[in-house]
């Protein structure tokens, strides 16, 4: 098999190369195994499994009280992998189908992969942590949103100026349609409004995503959304 070597800084302008770089920035071998297409089936195969036997969404769907006193603290990752509907896996799969695709092409499956559970888990322990001092020991956190919402940013820093059409109409720029979610989901935490959606845990995707891109990718989401809003 011949190797390929790929120029990261023809392929994403703002990633800055920093010589003899840390452990932290090592770049993984690029390789691309089509992850999101494997995430999206494993995602598909425990919701098949969570269908066929609900007491299992118990053992990984994260509450406080299971993970703090029960020490379920797998829960802070399985999580992502539970929904609960079939309009709810729906959707975040075709967030990770449209988005994560395009990310994994970028930035290779590795580095894509890593990037997806560590986003998750973060916006998972962030979650348990709000839940547990607050209060809220009743609660059920599922589905990949946190983790999809990382992905979002994802997209809109490294395309920062592809074009999104809003119900299939609308056309947005990326970079635009990450700072109206974020500020709908700011705005819905603290009027308390939106039901059973976790708006906490998808500020909180978007929160780790930006610190992984700025702490191990060397890119800085913010400047880039600057940057083409000027254009």
């Amino acid at each position: 098999m011949a190797r390929v070597r790929v120029d990261l800084k023809a392929v994403c302008p703002y990633i800055r190369l920093v010589p003899n770089q840390s452990a932290l920035r090592k770049p993984f071998r690029y390789r691309n195994y089509n992850i999101a297409f494997i995430l999206i089936g494993v995602n598909f195969l425990i919701f098949f499994l969570t269908t066929l036997s609900p007491n299992l969404m118990r053992y990984l769907a994260m509450n406080p009280v299971f993970v703090v006193q029960g020490n379920y603290w797998w829960q802070v990752f399985t999580y992502m992998f539970v929904h609960g509907g079939m309009t709810h896996i729906f959707f975040n799969m075709i967030g990770l189908f449209f988005f994560g695709t395009q990310v994994e092409h970028r930035l290779g499956s590795w580095e894509f992969l890593t990037f997806y559970l560590t986003v998750g888990t973060l916006a998972g322990a962030f979650s348990l942590a709000f839940y547990w001092f607050s209060g809220s020991y009743m609660v059920f956190l599922v589905g990949a949103s946190g983790a999809i919402f990382g992905v979002l940013l994802a997209f809109a820093a490294l395309y920062p100026t592809a074009m999104i059409y809003l119900f299939g109409i609308i056309p947005i720029r990326a970079p635009i349609l990450v700072i109206g979610y974020t500020v709908i989901e700011l705005m819905s935490q603290i009027s308390g409004r939106g039901g059973n959606v976790a708006h906490l845990t998808h500020l909180a995707g978007f929160l780790f995503a930006f610190m992984y891109f700025v702490i191990r990718l060397g890119i800085n989401p913010i400047s880039v959304f600057i940057d083409d809003l000027r254009r």
